[in-house]
């Protein structure tokens, strides 16, 4: 009686098998809809249009700080840029926040690191607004 019930489980383990297989390669095999232009597939039209034309990528190189410290009382600010992205001495930028320009400073010769100092011209800063070229 136990080789019958072995044989039976190995017939059944054998066909469960096979069973598996068949609905991989049948799901795999099936017909493959093509994605909608501009649904999800992060192609535009123009993309899809000249499939051979060259994508020139070019780094955003933007000069953006932000406010670290504000001392309204002597009127300056120390702004906190990325490193080796520092801008020049004298040099004049926009204060935004939200978005929205408030005031602007020109940037004087103290630097510390990645910290320049910068005296607050016009408007008012406040710590965590972005810093821009103008």
């Amino acid at each position: 009686m136990v080789p019958a019930i072995h044989s039976v489980s190995r017939e059944l383990w054998r066909l469960s098998r096979v069973l598996i297989l068949c609905c991989l390669v049948c799901g795999c095999a099936g017909k493959k809809s093509k994605p909608q232009v501009g649904m999800g597939t992060g192609f535009s039209k123009v993309d899809r249009a000249n499939p051979g034309q060259k994508v020139i990528i070019t780094p955003d190189d933007t000069l953006v700080g932000k406010v670290a410290m504000v001392n309204q009382g002597f009127r300056f600010v120390v702004i906190n840029f990325p490193v080796g992205h520092l801008p020049a001495p004298e040099q004049f930028l926009n204060l935004y926040r939200g978005g929205i320009k408030v005031g602007e400073v020109k940037v004087t010769k103290q630097q510390y690191d990645d910290n320049v100092v910068a005296d607050l011209l016009m408007g008012d800063a406040e710590v965590g607004d972005s810093a821009r070229k103008q």
